[in-house]
Parts: structure tokens; C-alpha cells; sequence
């Protein structure tokens, strides 16, 4: 029987473990099932928070970058760099993760931090830039991260409007004159899995206002401001699958900074290496904290399984909680998927222990998987 070799590319398990560290407790799963069983990780994310650790736990080099936070304090913010490409994620700058608890402000966060880590990837000599969006506390277009980039937004009075989605119903002009010239000469991609427009129905603030804090009174105030910050900068982008994204950031970045959207899963696994390693595997592992509906819409364990499928690959997953049917997983091209739930069913215990009971999960994995 040839020798297995197991290719574990998942995503983290939010608010327990980084996906470095469920590819650490998977392998240990394994080998104490099957000692000699080779196995590479490849931790994966699709573009929102814990892109820049997946891109450093692939060989890229983590920099750090003082920049303004969400509620305009400073905060120290990483991207990732190698060569002459970089990961930067606006969460590390302007995510909900940056906001102390209980502590929202949907009207006023801004994404100017994010504006300067993109320029601190500029100045460390990128000339291809992941722009990892999602997890945002910000429902700002991008005007924040425009101005930090050298975009000028006027009132009527000719004075700066102030910061976050709020005040751009005040906008008379945009002077996108001032934007940082290197932009001209970078391919910036914008990896989301959203693909949402800026504004409607199905846009930013009505989609993912509220867990930024915004009452129906403040998504109402949010729609009608973007909706006048992009009949200003142009109304047709505004459209675009992922303008809508991390509070519409993704707008600012294909509207002014020439982005081009791809889904992040793709990018992700473009940029980490993805194709190389399931070429050396036999058996793929994937997975989420948690695997639901969400999952099959442009999230990591989807982006992966469907790439291991096309190369004839089998693929199983790890996952917290699964509200998933059977059908369902086959149909996205996993095999059977391991539920810390089904060992575990307090949610509280499952996530606090979550590191033992993976690997106990893995090792059922290496008996159904390993020892055929």
C-alpha cells in the first residue's frame, strides 16, 4: 500500500485556534495514530483575519507598521511581505477586533490605518500587493484609506469631511489628484469572500451594518452616504461584485487604486503555494471553526476542496461545529467532515478545549483515512 501523504490546509477555528495551530494539533492527531505518516500544512485563510499569519507561516516575512486605528488611536499592525509581494489585510488596521468590547462606533470608524499599511507596503518596495479585506469595523467606501493615500474629500465649505461612512453625506468634492504615484505601478488585488455591492439591499451597511453596531437608523444614514460618496466617484463601480466588501472598501480600492477583484480563497491559495503542495499530497485535510452554509460561498475549506477535487484528490475536514449535511459536503467535494461537537457538545468546553479535542478528532480521522 502506497504511503500516505497528507497535505493539512485549513482555515482557524475563530476565536480558539490560528489555523497555524489546528494544522499543528492535526498532525499531532495523525502521527499518534500513524507515527511515520507524512504530513505538510499549509494553513490557509480566504483574505479576512489571520491572511497575514497564513501568508508568514508560508515563508513570507511579517513587518510591523504603527498606524491609525478604527476609532483613530494608534494601533501596531502587521502585513506580510516576500520579494517584491505583499499581504496586507485591513483588519490588522481597521478590523472589529481592534474595537474594545461593547465599543462600536458604525458611523464614524475609519479606514485611514488601512490606507497606511498599504502605503507602508509601497515604501518596503512592493510592486504586487493581496489586499485581504474583511472583518472590518468601518462602513467608510475606502474614503479613509483614499485619504491616506493622499485623496483629498471637501465639504462645501472646502473643508476635510471628517472621518468614517457618516460624514461623506456632506461631500461636495474628491480630489484624487494627491494619490501616492507608486499606486500607478502595482497590481493590487482585492481577495474577498464577499461579493457584495456597495449599496441596496444587498449592500455593505444593510448586509453587515448591524455587527458593526448600526442601528436601522444608522444603515439608513450609511446607504444614503455611500450612495452620495459614489455618485461623486462613479456611480457604475459602485455595482462591482466586492465594492460592497469590508464596509465598502472594496469600492475605494477598485474606484481609485485600479484593484482587481478576485475571490480571496483563490488568491490565498495562488500566493501560498497551493497547487505545488496538493500535487505532493494524497489525502487532503481542511476546515473552519465552523462549517455552514456560509462555507460554500467563497470560504477556505470550499477554495480548497474544490482545488483538490479537480486534481482528483480526496478531502476530508476538521471543524468545531458542522450544520452541514452530508449531501451538502459531497456536493462541495469533501468526503466527511470531524465535529469537535460531536465529542463535545457544550459550545463553551468545545472552544476552550478545543486543541486536545482536534487531536482526538484527527485520530479518528488517521483510523478512518490512514489505516484503509
Amino acid at each position: 500500500m502506497e504511503t500516505a501523504r497528507v497535505l493539512v490546509a485549513a482555515d482557524k477555528f475563530k476565536g480558539s485556534l490560528t489555523a497555524v495551530q489546528v494544522a499543528e494539533r492535526v498532525t499531532a492527531g495523525l502521527r499518534r495514530v500513524v507515527p511515520g505518516v507524512r504530513v505538510e500544512t499549509l494553513p490557509v485563510a480566504d483574505g479576512g483575519d489571520g491572511t497575514v499569519a497564513a501568508a508568514v507561516a508560508a515563508g513570507f516575512e511579517r513587518r510591523e507598521a504603527r498606524v491609525t486605528g478604527p476609532l483613530g488611536e494608534p494601533v501596531t499592525a502587521a502585513y506580510a511581505l516576500r520579494g517584491s509581494t505583499a499581504v496586507v489585510e485591513m483588519a490588522e488596521a481597521s478590523g472589529l477586533q481592534l474595537l474594545p468590547d461593547g465599543v462600536f462606533a458604525p458611523l464614524t470608524a475609519t479606514t485611514y490605518g488601512s490606507g497606511e499599511l498599504l502605503r507602508a507596503a509601497l515604501e518596503a518596495g512592493a510592486t504586487t500587493i493581496v489586499f485581504g479585506v474583511g472583518g472590518s469595523a468601518t462602513t467608510d467606501g475606502g474614503a479613509g484609506m483614499l485619504a491616506a493615500l493622499g485623496a483629498r474629500f471637501l465639504d462645501a465649505d472646502g473643508k476635510p469631511v471628517g472621518p468614517g461612512g457618516g460624514p461623506l453625506a456632506e461631500l461636495a468634492e474628491a480630489d484624487l489628484s494627491g494619490l501616492d504615484p507608486r499606486l500607478a505601478d502595482v497590481d493590487l488585488v482585492l481577495a474577498s469572500d464577499v461579493d457584495n455591492p456597495l449599496t441596496g439591499p444587498k449592500g455593505a451597511p444593510e448586509v453587515y451594518g448591524r455587527q458593526k453596531g448600526a442601528s436601522e437608523e444608522d444603515i439608513a444614514v450609511l446607504d444614503a452616504a455611500l450612495t452620495h460618496f459614489a455618485s461623486v466617484l462613479g456611480p457604475e463601480t459602485a455595482a462591482l461584485p466586492g465594492a460592497g466588501a469590508a464596509g465598502g472598501i472594496g469600492y475605494g480600492a477598485l474606484v481609485a487604486l485600479g484593484a482587481r477583484f478576485r475571490p480571496g480563497i483563490d488568491v490565498m491559495l495562488d500566493v501560498l503555494g497551493f497547487a505545488p503542495a496538493l500535487a505532493r499530497a494524497t489525502l487532503v485535510i481542511t476546515g473552519e471553526g465552523s462549517l455552514d452554509e456560509q462555507t460554500l460561498h467563497g470560504k477556505a475549506p470550499a477554495g480548497v476542496a474544490a482545488a483538490a477535487r479537480a486534481a482528483g484528490i480526496e478531502v476530508v475536514a476538521v471543524c468545531g461545529r458542522l450544520a452541514l449535511p452530508p449531501e451538502a459536503l459531497e456536493k462541495a467535494g469533501i468526503r466527511r467532515a470531524y465535529a469537535l461537537a460531536e465529542l463535545e457538545p457544550d459550545p463553551a468546553v468545545s472552544m476552550a478545549q478545543a486543541g486536545p479535542l482536534l487531536e482526538r478528532a484527527a485520530q479518528s480521522l488517521a483510523r478512518d483515512f490512514l489505516l484503509r
